[in-house]
């Protein structure tokens, strides 16, 4: 079922991009894209103020395992998104799904096939994906 999802996905996106169909275009408006997120992000913290960040130094003790390591590392974040910096993050990635997904079909990679060889490599390599 979610593979019909993302191929029918991948379909509608092939259909619907017209004025961007140049790679360059679509790379230019991927980069865009993420850089859309990251500002929605920023603002949620520097105008809205529902996210703060509180970065420090980890303090990783030498006999640290990687499982130890998890427990260690933070996101930094605290608080929760508002509905309205939920939505307009919601929407800047769901541009940037468009775009990857028009990248894919100009290089002819089936986007599900991506999800399925990275969850197997995630699967593979488990805790020492170091991601």
């Amino acid at each position: 079922m979610k593979d019909l999802l993302i191929d029918h996905f991948q379909e509608t996106v092939n259909e619907l991009l017209i004025r961007h169909k140049s790679i360059l275009d679509v790379l230019s408006k991927l980069n865009e894209a993420s850089a859309r997120v990251h500002r929605a992000t920023v603002k949620a913290v520097t105008q809205c103020g529902c996210l703060k960040i509180d970065a420090k130094k980890p303090i990783i003790p030498e006999d640290a395992t990687i499982l130890q390591l998890k427990e260690i590392f933070d996101t930094h974040l605290k608080g929760e998104l508002c509905p309205n910096c939920k939505d307009t993050i919601e929407k800047e990635m769901g541009r940037l799904l468009f775009y990857l997904t028009a990248l894919c079909n100009h290089l002819d990679i089936n986007l599900y096939d991506v999800f399925i060889k990275e969850q197997k490599a995630l699967d593979t390599l488990n805790i020492f994906n170091f991601t």
